[in-house]
């Protein structure tokens, strides 16, 4: 299975309500912790691979966003603002085009994060950073459209979706570039490098 993936910077106020006026359906919200470990045969960062393990929990649908990032996201994380939550382990594979963030992808969910994260680390994998966001999914025109706050990182929209096989991943790709554009978004100021990778950037 390949992810193919388009990131750009935006104002997220704004997307969301050029999505609410193009009829995009709204999912949910979460909250998303992701510890990224490395690996003790080889070098991801050289590899381009990467090995996380993700808490995420679903907020209440009456959540309100009038608390600073990191408050919000702690309010939906530790309970205080959530409906469920659950861990997922995830490999992902070097990108595999210079156009966007398509890469081949393994997830799986976990049934206890905290066990898999020692489990990991039994085996010499190293925690090196956790990447912490808000996200906010909605459908639109086969596309998952993701508006995400990231803790000392910045605002940004990703437009996802899957793909079997990589042939496929270029009319994916297009059709990815001409659904931002009709929210407003300029393809050109995609950004390939990670969330991770911008937060090491910044650090």
């Amino acid at each position: 299975m390949y992810e193919v993936e388009v990131k750009v910077p935006a104002d997220l106020d704004a997307v969301r309500e050029r999505l609410a006026d193009a009829g995009a359906g709204r999912v949910a919200t979460v909250a998303q912790a992701d510890t990224y470990f490395d690996a003790p045969h080889r070098e991801f960062a050289e590899t381009d691979e990467a090995l996380r393990v993700r808490r995420v929990a679903t907020a209440d649908p009456q959540f309100e966003r009038d608390r600073p990032l990191p408050k919000l996201v702690d309010a939906v994380l530790d309970g205080e603002e959530h409906a469920s939550g659950e861990s997922r382990v995830t490999y992902k594979g070097p990108l595999v085009e210079a156009q966007s963030k398509t890469r081949e992808e393994f997830e799986t969910g976990v049934d206890d994060g905290d066990v898999m994260r020692e489990l990991l680390a039994r085996l010499g994998f190293e925690p090196a950073a956790t990447v912490r966001k808000l996200r906010e999914k909605h459908e639109l025109d086969g596309f998952t459209v993701l508006l995400d706050a990231v803790e000392d990182v910045g605002e940004y929209v990703e437009v996802e979706t899957e793909v079997d096989g990589e042939a496929a991943v270029e009319a994916a790709r297009e059709d990815a570039y001409e659904l931002l554009r009709s929210l407003g978004l300029d393809p050109g100021d995609q950004v390939r490098t990670s969330y991770l990778g911008l937060q090491l950037e910044d650090a």
